[in-house]
């Protein structure tokens, strides 16, 4: 990386710290009637200096789609979109509700809207086909590739009895060439455990890929299951992550960005990808911790390419190397510096990766 451009990372990163200023905050509780009532959220600024390509978004989280061969460099970007606030409610016959949103895209967007009780939940909220337990934590609200699961929020009947949670969902699914039907829900299965310094998750999600034009009709049985966990080595080090395989189910192949199938002579043909990350975290004093995790997906395009489908554009492998410190200076205020680099390998060979540096300051109520 040229000096020049280190050197101004380096002093807006200091300028950038000059400005958080610590605030003691706390949760909400309150009784509205028999109803016991909290409300929660935080307030966050993310502020990044992308040091060749723009990959921004509107919470300034980094993107794969945004990586491109422009040769400019130098962008600087702050937003308090992340920032959010939620209601939670329990009654005397244990029914739970939870509302919570954010402002992601500038105006107020849901994030979670369910009801709960006696392990029955219906409404929105995280995928089943989704587990934190191997989670390394990051700065970048899209974080790192090949997370477990989908990492995204869903309509969605869920039933759990212990460790283990059944759901039917709203499904995601796209053709790289066509128009797609949801014919059918995503069905999912996840154990879940936690141990003494360690935890571990287990998944797997099917669902029905449907092409249907009224005169030409196909559909395939698309599945993707993964293996997540976290272990301590002695009480200040962790280390985690996560391991995942699809089959026609791309869509939950975390940040791979790539299509389920295609159509290809009147009949669809799955797209299979596998992908995984791992990290490490040392905890030291006062809440503070250093975060180092590196996470890639890649996504088989043979048989696309070969059927005249793919052009060579499409993206084969997306890797993201992210290293971060973070402090709590008071009760319920944490922030951060975050280093990261993000790569992306194209079917025809081609390859492009971008540098940015993020900081982060949540006041959490």
């Amino acid at each position: 990386m040229p000096n020049k451009k280190l050197a101004r990372a380096i002093r807006l990163t200091t300028a950038a710290l000059a400005m958080g200023i610590a605030g003691q905050a706390s949760a909400i509780n309150f009784q509205a009637g028999d109803v016991d009532a909290s409300i929660y959220g935080y307030v966050r600024l993310n502020m990044t200096y992308d040091l060749d390509e723009n990959l921004g978004g509107p919470a300034q989280e980094g993107s794969f789609t945004r990586i491109s061969d422009s040769d400019a460099n130098g962008y600087f970007g702050a937003s308090a979109n992340q920032s959010r606030i939620g209601i939670r409610l329990k009654n005397p016959d244990g029914v739970k509700v939870n509302v919570e949103g954010d402002f992601y895209a500038g105006t107020f967007r849901l994030r979670h809207a369910y009801g709960e009780y006696n392990g029955v939940l219906a409404g929105q909220t995280w995928s089943n086909y989704t587990s934190f337990a191997g989670g390394t934590s990051v700065l970048d609200f899209n974080g790192v590739a090949g997370n477990a699961g989908l990492w995204h929020r869903e309509a969605q009947v869920r039933y759990t009895t212990g460790n283990l949670s059944l759901s039917v969902e709203n499904p995601r699914s796209r053709l790289a060439n066509s128009v797609i039907r949801d014919s059918s829900p995503s069905f999912t299965a996840r154990y879940e455990s936690k141990m003494d310094g360690g935890a571990f998750a287990v998944a797997a999600l099917t669902k029905q890929n449907t092409y249907d034009t009224g005169t030409d009709d196909d559909s395939t049985i698309a599945y993707t299951a993964f293996v997540t966990g976290k272990i301590a080595l002695g009480e200040s080090v962790t280390v985690q992550g996560a391991v995942n395989y699809s089959d026609g189910a791309n869509r939950y192949l975390y940040q791979s960005n790539a299509d389920d199938a295609y159509v290809a002579n009147g009949s669809i043909e799955n797209i299979s990808g596998y992908g995984g990350n791992i990290g490490a975290t040392l905890k030291l004093d006062g809440g503070s911790s250093i975060n180092f995790v590196a996470g890639m997906t890649k996504v088989d395009w043979d048989d696309a390419l070969a059927d005249g489908v793919a052009n060579g554009s499409e993206a084969e492998t997306n890797r993201n190397i992210l290293v971060n410190y973070q402090w709590v200076p008071v009760k319920s205020v944490k922030m951060g510096v975050e280093l990261s680099n993000w790569y992306t390998e194209y079917v025809n060979g081609n390859d492009e990766d971008a540098n940015r540096i993020m900081f982060a300051a949540q006041y959490n109520f």
